[in-house]
């Protein structure tokens, strides 16, 4: 056998052995995780019980604090108090999913006018909201960030 043969089966071996040792990983997940929790482990839940756990910030910045205001009046009756979510209703806000670089503060102003096609989550299409400015969406979206990175999701 040549060098370049033996060379070419090494770096196969290797590969191989990496490929199986990352196989062999457990899988960690955490409240904000991409992976969506199970249908089972929904179903073990409430309707309308929270779906993740969330973690307040010791203090608001002010524009979040507006948006809370404006969170509470125009999201929470589906996304949940803090944006938890709510089981059979509607999907946590405080979950990697919606993270900045995977929905961009664009992205809830576009859901808030035109609505949104159910894509991550099993509770249906999301409609337009009603009675929102673009500031007044600005000022939730601070809110939810502010939530987020307290959560770990930046």
């Amino acid at each position: 056998m040549d060098k370049l043969g033996l060379l070419i089966g090494g770096v196969f071996v290797a590969g191989l052995g990496v490929a199986i040792w990352q196989f062999m990983q457990p899988t960690e997940q955490t409240a904000g995780s991409m992976v969506h929790p199970e249908p089972t482990a929904l179903s073990d839940l409430a309707q309308g019980a929270p779906i993740v756990e969330v973690r307040l910030p010791a203090q608001l910045s002010p524009e979040a604090t507006i948006g809370k205001r404006a969170f509470e009046a125009k999201c929470a009756a589906c996304h949940g108090a803090n944006a938890a979510g709510q089981n059979g209703v509607a999907p946590p806000l405080i979950h990697r999913t919606y993270e900045p670089n995977h929905h961009s503060d664009e992205a809830f102003q576009r859901a808030v006018q035109n609505g949104v096609r159910a894509h991550h989550w099993p509770f249906g299409n999301m409609p337009p909201v009603e009675g929102l400015t673009r500031a007044d969406v600005q000022y939730i979206v601070r809110y939810v960030r502010q939530l987020q990175r307290e959560n770990g999701i930046n």
